[in-house]
């Protein structure tokens, strides 16, 4: 059964330590506008775009080179109706082996089709997850909102 929650699959040759390194490094894939810590359970960051979206994640699932889970415990998407959308979502990272190759399974979960957000956040994750991430494990520099 598959989930009506926003993923994307990614496949690269890199290790799962190499993959679990770049999704930690959140200013270099996502936005250098971030304040807080990105890398221990428990850690928070929060995260600006300009006065178009600010949002603030905690760690709450940290397994090394395994898993990393953010919780959005406060959001402001000035472009929406309801500006909380995201409050009580999770952004998921599930990394495992496939073959001779290292699987990114990313997940929003709470971002429905149903929801306002939906076509907005999924074009944007696209962008940081299929472009930048992606660039950043396999080239060594992503493509963050500067």
């Amino acid at each position: 059964m598959t989930t009506p929650d926003f993923t994307i699959t990614l496949l690269v040759t890199q290790s799962p330590a190499q993959v679990f390194q770049a999704i930690n490094q959140v200013t270099a894939w996502w936005t250098q506008h971030l304040t807080g810590n990105t890398q221990n359970l428990s850690d928070t960051f929060t995260v600006q775009f300009g006065d178009v979206h600010r949002s603030t994640q905690q760690l709450v699932e940290v397994i090394p080179n395994q898993k990393v889970v953010w919780l959005v415990t406060d959001s402001t998407l000035n472009f929406l109706k309801d500006k909380q959308e995201w409050n009580g979502t999770k952004i998921s990272f599930e990394i495992s082996e496939l073959d001779d190759k290292t699987q990114i399974q990313f997940a929003h979960i709470g971002l429905l089709p149903e929801i306002e957000c939906y076509n907005a956040c999924s074009n944007a994750w696209g962008h940081y997850i299929n472009g930048s991430l992606f660039k950043l494990i396999t080239e060594g520099i992503g493509m963050p909102e500067k």
